[in-house]
């Protein structure tokens, strides 16, 4: 092999190795623990990748604007992935099935989502559209959308920085139908974390990810 298509490999792997940790499919045989908290609500996800196109696990969630509870077993998809040299894309299907409660109130929930998201070392682009069903209230649907760009370009094993930009779009919330979250996403090792806040509610946003 030529010192040319070494290079290409090398870096290839860098960007599938830097970007895998917000994924929501690990390795073959890998473990995840996804801890998320933002505006709307709080969650805990741990799932196991028997191959590197699937992952299953259980999530658990809060939402905190009416204090309903989600619990279940969440099953992650990697529908495609693209490699070109210098840059990667990802097409997932998260599918949720579990229960909901409230108070003393409690019903079958499901839920369903596209993710894609696009990055090489420098540049982040991702978006993903979900639709949620609780059995008493009915389906609501829920669009994100990221941008990011690294600031300096780590080697493996470094410290690696992210700024980024999030949009959500939740057409059934009257009052909040659009939020902008700046965040800063930092991962080392098998470590993840983004802080960021909402723009127009100053609430913050803290993602958690760790790899075993």
């Amino acid at each position: 092999m030529n010192k040319t298509k070494l290079c290409t490999y090398a870096l290839l792997a860098s960007v599938v190795s830097l970007s895998a940790y917000a994924r929501p499919v690990s390795y073959p045989g890998g473990w995840t623990v996804m801890q998320m908290h933002d505006a709307d609500r709080t969650s805990l996800h741990v799932h196991y990748s028997p191959t590197f196109k699937k992952s299953i696990g259980v999530r658990y969630e809060n939402q905190q604007d009416d204090n309903t509870h989600l619990g279940g077993i969440q099953v992650n998809h990697l529908l495609k992935r693209i490699n070109k040299k210098g840059s990667q894309a990802n097409f997932y299907l998260k599918t949720f099935a579990g229960i909901s409660s409230k108070e003393a109130d409690i019903d079958p929930a499901g839920s369903l989502a596209f993710a894609t998201d696009w990055e090489t070392r420098r540049h982040f682009v991702s978006y993903e559209a979900h639709v949620e069903a609780v059995a008493t209230k009915g389906s609501s649907f829920h669009q994100t959308g990221r941008i990011g760009i690294a600031p300096y370009i780590g080697d493996y094993g470094d410290l690696h920085t992210w700024l980024m930009l999030q949009v959500d779009h939740r057409p059934d919330d009257i009052d909040e139908t659009f939020t902008a979250t700046p965040l800063v996403r930092f991962f080392k090792g098998r470590d993840m974390l983004e802080a960021g806040v909402q723009l127009d509610t100053g609430k913050a946003m803290l993602n958690y990810i760790h790899r075993f």
